[in-house]
C-alpha cells in the first residue's frame, strides 16, 4: 500500500511539472485542446475578443462623442508700452522683447451643430484676440465669437468647415447620483483624453464661481485644459460643460463642476437667435430666510426668500416692495433659495409684468412686477 501511495505521488508531480512546462512554453497546446473540447475563456466570453468582440466598458460613448469634442488654442497681444519707441526709454530699459508680447490660453469645445457652432466656456475665449480650433481629425481652423455669456461662464464660437462631427444633446434633468459620466478634453494641452467618474452630487450653487450656478459635480478626472468640454452619458450623450475644479494643487482632486445641458441649451440657442443671453431683472437685494432674519423683520413664514434691500425707482420698488417682504413665488414658480429667485427672474421676459407671490407680516398678496433687462456683472477672477 505504501509503494502505491509513492507510485501515485510520483506519478502526480511528474504530471504537474509536465503541465507547468507546456503552459510556459507551448500555451496554445492547451488553448487548442480547451477549444476542441468546448470550453470558451472567462474573460473572452464575459467582455468579448479584441479582434471583434462586442464593446465593453464605455468604448461606445467614447467613440460617440470624443469626435466632437475639439481643442482651442486662444492668444491676447499683450498692449505694448506707448515708451518702447522712446530711445531714452530704450537707453535705461533696452528693447522690449517682441515674442514675449502674447498671451496664450488652451481650453476645449463641444460641435453642436453641422453648421459649426461650438459650446466652451466664457473664460477660455475671453479678451482672446485669435482663436484656433483643433479637431479631433487633425483638422484646425480659426473661430469667429458669436456670443458669451459672462454670469454663466458659457460662449458659443463657430467655424467654417464641413463634414463635421456633432454630439447628441442629452437630457441633464434625468441625471441622478451615481449615474456614469465621462469628462472628455485637452488637460494640459497633453492630447485629447477620456476619464470616467460618476455624478457626486446636481444643484451644486453658491460656489463663487457664477452668476447663475446650478453646477453638476462629478469625480471624473478634470483639470487645466479641460474647461468647455465634454461631460458625457454612457451613451455619449452630452450632459454638461466642464467649467472648474476644486483643488489645491492645480490638478484633479475628484471634484469637478460642469454647466448642465439644460442651462446651455437654452444659453445656445438664445446667443445664436439674439446675439446675447437677455435676462430680466427687478433691482433687489435677496437673502435666504433664516430664522434671524424672520424675527429681525417680524416674519413668521418659513419658505421663501427675504428681500432686504429694494433700488429706489427700480422694477420692484415701482411695484410697491419693501425691506422685509418675502418673495415665495416667481410666475407660478415656488422659491426658497437666492439661486432659484435669481433664476425665475432671469427667465421672465423684460417689460412684461409677472405675478409675484409675496408675504409681508402675516399676509399674503400677489404683486405684479414688471421686469427690465439685467445688464451682465463680471464675476472676480477666476
Amino acid at each position: 500500500m505504501k509503494r502505491l501511495w509513492l507510485l501515485f505521488a510520483q506519478t502526480a508531480t511528474v504530471l504537474l511539472a509536465v503541465y507547468f512546462v507546456v503552459a510556459t512554453l507551448k500555451p496554445q497546446w492547451l488553448d487548442r485542446r480547451a477549444q476542441v473540447a468546448g470550453i470558451v475563456p472567462v474573460f473572452e466570453a464575459a467582455t468579448g475578443s479584441a479582434s471583434g468582440g462586442k464593446a465593453s466598458g464605455f468604448r461606445a460613448a467614447a467613440q460617440a462623442a470624443a469626435p466632437a469634442v475639439v481643442s482651442i488654442n486662444t492668444s491676447k497681444a499683450r498692449a505694448r508700452n506707448p515708451q518702447g519707441n522712446d530711445p531714452w526709454f530704450r537707453f535705461f530699459f533696452g528693447d522690449q522683447d517682441e515674442s514675449q508680447q502674447a498671451q496664450t490660453g488652451l481650453g476645449s469645445g463641444v460641435i453642436v451643430s453641422p453648421a459649426g457652432y461650438i459650446l466652451t466656456n466664457n473664460h477660455v475665449v475671453e479678451e482672446a484676440d485669435d482663436i484656433e480650433v483643433i479637431l479631433n481629425d487633425g483638422r484646425h481652423t480659426q473661430a469667429k465669437v458669436i456670443g458669451t455669456d459672462p454670469e454663466s461662464d458659457l460662449a458659443v464660437l463657430k467655424i467654417e468647415l464641413t463634414d463635421l462631427p456633432v454630439i447628441t444633446l442629452g437630457n441633464s434633468d434625468e441625471l441622478h447620483v451615481g449615474d456614469a459620466v465621462l469628462a472628455i478634453g485637452n488637460p494640459f494641452g497633453v492630447g485629447q483624453t477620456v476619464t470616467s467618474g460618476i455624478v457626486s452630487a446636481l444643484g451644486r450653487t453658491q460656489l463663487g464661481i457664477n452668476t447663475f450656478e446650478n453646477f453638476i459635480q462629478t469625480d471624473a478626472a478634470i483639470n487645466p485644459g479641460n474647461s468647455g468640454g465634454a461631460l458625457v452619458d454612457s451613451n455619449g450623450h452630452l450632459m454638461g460643460i466642464n467649467t472648474a475644479i476644486y483643488s489645491r494643487s492645480g490638478g484633479s482632486m475628484g471634484i469637478g463642476f460642469a454647466i448642465p445641458t439644460a442651462t446651455a441649451r437654452s444659453v445656445l440657442d438664445a446667443i445664436v437667435r439674439d446675439g446675447q443671453v437677455i435676462r430680466g431683472w427687478i433691482g433687489v437685494e435677496p437673502q435666504n430666510l433664516s430664522p434671524e432674519l424672520a424675527q429681525s423683520f417680524g416674519i413668521k413664514s418659513d419658505e421663501g426668500v427675504i428681500i432686504t434691500g429694494v433700488l429706489q425707482n427700480g422694477p420692484a420698488a415701482q411695484a410697491g416692495l419693501r425691506p422685509g417682504d418675502v418673495i415665495t413665488a416667481v410666475n407660478g414658480t415656488k422659491v426658497n433659495a437666492v439661486p432659484e429667485l435669481l433664476g425665475a427672474v432671469a427667465a421672465l421676459k423684460p417689460g412684461q409684468a409677472a405675478p409675484f407671490e409675496v408675504v409681508r407680516r402675516d399676509a399674503r398678496q400677489q404683486v405684479q412686477i414688471t421686469p427690465a433687462q439685467r445688464v451682465p456683472t463680471r464675476r472676480p477672477g477666476r
